[in-house]
């Protein structure tokens, strides 16, 4: 990076800290802090949802996979329409039929105490386990991109997390909002930006694939009935609606910025819009992959590693903004992914700070005394819940698979769970607390036993042996040896926890009736 990169990307940074400051000081109560009073503009909520549910994954794991094992994933984009539908007409209406600052504050009118408590702690899980790999993936990709090596990361995680919690302590979910709007625009030219310089260099758009690119890309079938097949249509379009329908109906980071709209028909928009950008920016993402993939092809010299393009596609990006764009341009771009990973902490925190302090302080008359101790002491729980995203993202490194296997397996393993409370609560007039928490346990271990299905059951021979075949001729392949594929974490999950809790709602609800 040139020193003008650097300067933008300090400007950029100073600038998050200003907009915390300035949304932050006439804040007077908590109500302001976490759903900026209920009246945020929809159209900027569903930016913030976006930029928080798809920062980094888009970032870098749809050029990565797209790149090196085919663009069969982004076919999941079909499933949108019937996401809409459904969180729109089947979920919003009673969601916002309550307007509550933490949505687990819904499970207890149902199911009771114990049930929100569940809620509460799997969520805190779930969003502590994905900041910190979202943290951690950023900070990978700008190592590579500013020339240092793996040593780095954690020093580039830590000065992450200081800008983005300082921002969000600061200013509440309404700088939280406003930040995801600039990040998005970044993270969108940023990926604009990689694409005309391709197409510039290359003198067009000879780079574009007219045949399936079988040297790089894996079979991706329409269908298989081999669980062990790695990505189909069907399995994408699955995953990814049950994915976002379950993240919309159970995911504190969603249901609280449908509270900050005015009501389900705001909602409605702010989805809407959160859909339609996510279409539109990984589409552009999955073009990104294919114009990487054809500047190698044309150029293999000037490959980061020596070998074949397979085995290093998630580092072909990053390598290719640190040494191929232009100045000014790489300024952009990292600002970009810089903005990614703040945006996953900042929305992260200000979600996990809402619950503990509703569900927990709150809840158990700990709250303080008046309103202004009731903001300051959200704001020190927000500083300290990221110092410990900070100190988890250096272990997410020991979990295997290539930048989307990782994302899967780790954010799938509570999003079905933790949405099927809701299902429970909402829906199921016989639901019980005893019933819904086998349910759930069934379904937490289920999703465990599919995301690390080699450990479970062994890895996959076939696969196993190709790796090998690939490493004796100098190539360093990153193939998914599991048995089970990770697009199978959610429906397994959903399956299984639905039919284990109504049984074990009914079994218990006829024990109550004697």
């Amino acid at each position: 990076m040139s020193p003008i990169d650097w300067i933008i990307l300090c400007v950029y940074a100073v600038s998050t800290i200003m907009l915390g400051w300035y949304f932050g000081r006439k804040q007077k109560s908590t109500g302001e802090y976490f759903t900026g009073s209920g009246n945020i503009n929809p159209l900027l909520i569903g930016v913030s949802l976006f930029a928080t549910l798809l920062s980094t994954i888009s970032y870098l794991a749809l050029p990565g996979e797209t790149l090196g094992k085919g663009p069969v994933f982004l076919t999941n984009y079909i499933a949108y329409p019937f996401i809409f539908l459904v969180i729109g007409f089947v979920i919003l209406p009673v969601y916002m039929r309550n307007k509550v600052t933490s949505a687990y504050e819904l499970l207890e009118n149902r199911l009771g105490i114990s049930i929100r408590l569940l809620g509460a702690i799997l969520f805190l899980l779930l969003r502590l386990v994905w900041m910190s790999l979202l943290v951690y993936l950023t900070a990978k990709a700008i190592a590579i991109m500013i020339g240092v090596g793996d040593d780095m990361v954690p020093w580039i995680v830590l000065v992450t997390g200081i800008f983005a919690i300082t921002y969000t302590s600061l200013g509440g979910l309404k700088a939280v909002v406003i930040t995801d709007l600039m990040q998005t625009i970044l993270l969108y030219g940023g990926a604009l930006l990689v694409i005309g310089t391709v197409t510039w260099k290359m003198g067009g758009f000879g780079w574009f694939p007219t045949e399936w690119q079988g040297d790089v890309w894996d079979a991706q079938p329409l269908y298989s009935m081999d669980p062990s097949v790695r990505v189909t249509v069907i399995g994408s379009i699955i995953s990814v609606f049950l994915w976002t329908v379950c993240t919309s109906a159970g995911d504190q980071v969603t249901v609280q910025r449908f509270m900050a709209t005015k009501d389900a028909k705001s909602a409605r928009k702010a989805t809407a819009m959160q859909l339609g950008i996510s279409v539109v920016v990984g589409m552009t993402l999955g073009l990104v992959g294919m114009a990487l993939l054809g500047f190698f092809q044309a150029n293999p010299e000037l490959l980061p590693e020596a070998g074949g393009i397979k085995g290093q596609a998630d580092k072909i990006f990053p390598h290719f903004i640190a040494f191929h764009l232009p100045p000014v341009v790489t300024g952009l771009v990292v600002s970009g992914l810089f903005a990614a990973a703040m945006s996953s902490i900042d929305s992260g925190v200000n979600s996990i700070t809402a619950v503990v302090m509703t569900d927990f302080l709150d809840r158990f008359d700990r709250k303080p005394e008046t309103d202004a101790k009731h903001v300051r002491t959200a704001r020190i729980l927000a500083v300290i819940i990221g110092v410990i995203v900070v100190l988890l993202s250096t272990v997410i490194k020991y979990i295997p698979g290539n930048f989307m296997a990782v994302t899967n397996k780790t954010v799938n393993l509570l999003t079905v769970p933790i949405a099927l409370l809701f299902f429970f609560a909402l829906y199921i007039p016989f639901a019980n607390a005893r019933g819904v928490w086998i349910g759930t346990i069934a379904s937490v271990l289920s999703a465990f036993l599919v995301a690390f299905s080699g450990g479970f059951f062994g890895v996959n021979p076939v696969t196993k042996h190709i790796e090998f075949s690939l490493k004796a001729i100098g190539e360093n392949p990153t193939i998914d040896l599991l048995p089970i594929s990770f697009q199978w974490i959610s429906p397994v999950a959903l399956v299984v926890g639905v039919t284990v809790g109504l049984i074990a709602c009914k079994l218990f609800s006829r024990k109550a009736s004697l």
